[in-house]
């Protein structure tokens, strides 16, 4: 009995060509989502002002954004999966610029926390993850460079849209900052334009035995296979979710590694405005600190991700971005008690240097766990867990400062989450992993000694 079966091929990663315009979305709309939320903070002393709250308050409309920007991964996972990812980018394009604009009338705080926060976090949510599944889809060999030049986009992004945001407030105040922001943000929309999916190649294939399927090439049997027979068979859905990533230890791993790292990682950048502004520091010059981080981290990222793909490196991932973990931590400890501006500008330097390699090497890390084919699922996941790490971190912070008035605080608990992160990623993956390895070999040896004998 003939059975005829349609193979449908994706290309395979280019590593080239368009992929270049899509790393150029990539980089804009990665510098949209990880810098803007941090950025708004130039505008945190007139809210305070305006709505009578203090840092703790304030600290929510970041952590808040920050919340939906990770939470709403499986959403987007689901989107994807089922829409594609330009479709998705567009509405959240529309998402990200309508809650900006829509925050620019407010009256009250909780008003900013669903429009700035809610609105325009699952905007950016919407973008972000598409944008790092179609960069893992157009590059391979050359994926760790690319994802560091995507991930510069945040430091870029961070030093421009701190010094502009400040330069909005003063000329416009805080509602046509917003508003102006929200127009800005729609360029979220002709990112989405350049997205375009890889081709697929259609093969057709005549045979007259039920094996058939067995002889084809692995790649092929994991796509839409369409069997027609007398029986009628009915093709494979592609599972939305994927949860069965979950069973994947060095996931597990790198989840609560990240849940920590997800708690102080965000924390100074939030609040090193008001406490450079707190210390007498001028707005303007304030508000350069970010841009001082944005400028190093520029640079930091694509070198991290040119280090990252050393062929002696690549397969040392996770203890390489424990270092970068450690360093980060160890940055802020250090710097807890700079309270002149020389002394804020040094800790920025080497903050804008630990935190581009942490940027650089996260996303790095997972996909070199999970694989391309489950990197949707298992972002979505890791990005949800984060999400309650980032509602806790920056409010915490906040409240200490209220509490206590003392800045120091925030910079130990900060970066005492990034060195325990780091400590326990390296140790995991060290004891877990490799031992897990050296016993799969074992069983391989014995395995192979048993044939022969």
């Amino acid at each position: 009995m003939g059975i005829t079966v349609e193979v449908r091929e994706t290309e395979g990663a280019p590593d080239g060509g368009w992929g270049w315009i899509v790393l150029l979305g990539g980089f804009v709309i990665t510098g949209f989502s990880y810098a803007f939320p941090k950025a708004i903070s130039v505008y945190f002393k007139e809210l305070m002002h305006d709505f009578g709250c203090g840092y703790r308050d304030t600290a929510w409309i970041s952590s808040i954004m920050l919340a939906m920007l990770y939470g709403s991964g499986p959403v987007s996972s689901i989107m994807v999966n089922k829409f594609g990812c330009r479709p998705v980018m567009f509405i959240g394009g529309l998402l990200a610029s309508g809650g900006m604009i829509s925050a620019s009338f407010t009256t009250n705080i909780i008003q900013l926390y669903l429009t700035a926060g809610v609105i325009t976090g699952l905007g950016l949510a919407l973008n972000f993850q598409p944008s790092l599944i179609m960069l893992g889809t157009y590059f391979d060999k050359r994926r760790p460079l690319a994802n560091g030049l995507a991930a510069a986009g945040s430091p870029v992004f961070l030093a421009v849209l701190s010094s502009l945001g400040q330069e909005l407030l003063n000329r416009y105040g805080w509602r046509g900052g917003f508003l102006i922001t929200g127009g800005l943000l729609l360029n979220c929309c002709t990112c989405a334009a350049v997205m375009r999916p890889l081709q697929r190649k259609k093969r057709t294939v005549i045979a007259c035995s039920q094996e058939l399927k067995e002889m084809l090439p692995p790649e092929a049997g994991q796509e839409n296979i369409i069997c027609e027979n007398n029986n009628d068979k009915k093709p494979t859905k592609k599972k939305l979710l994927d949860f069965s990533v979950l069973c994947n230890r060095g996931l597990i791993i790198y989840i609560i590694a990240k849940f920590i790292v997800a708690l102080g990682l965000f924390v100074p950048t939030i609040l090193l405005v008001n406490y450079a502004k707190d210390q007498g520091v001028p707005d303007l010059e304030a508000a350069f600190l970010l841009s001082i981080i944005g400028f190093i981290d520029i640079f930091a990222r694509p070198t991290c991700g040119l280090v990252a793909g050393l062929k002696w490196i690549r397969p040392k991932m996770a203890y390489f971005f424990s270092l970068a973990l450690l360093f980060n931590g160890l940055t802020d400890v250090c710097s807890a008690k700079s309270t002149d501006y020389k002394g804020l500008v040094i800790f920025c330097v080497f903050f804008g240097l630990s935190y581009g390699m942490v940027g650089a090497l996260q996303f790095e890390v997972l996909m070199s766990i999970v694989g391309t084919s489950s990197f949707s699922s298992a972002l979505g996941l890791v990005l949800l867990i984060e999400a309650v790490a980032v509602l806790i971190g920056p409010p915490s912070a906040g409240y200490l400062v209220d509490k206590y008035k003392n800045y120091e605080l925030i910079f130990y608990m900060a970066g005492g989450e990034l060195i325990i992160a780091g400590i326990f990623l390296a140790f995991a993956s060290f004891f877990c992993l490799n031992q897990k390895k050296h016993k799969d070999s074992q069983q391989k040896n014995h395995g192979d000694c048993g044939n022969q004998s």
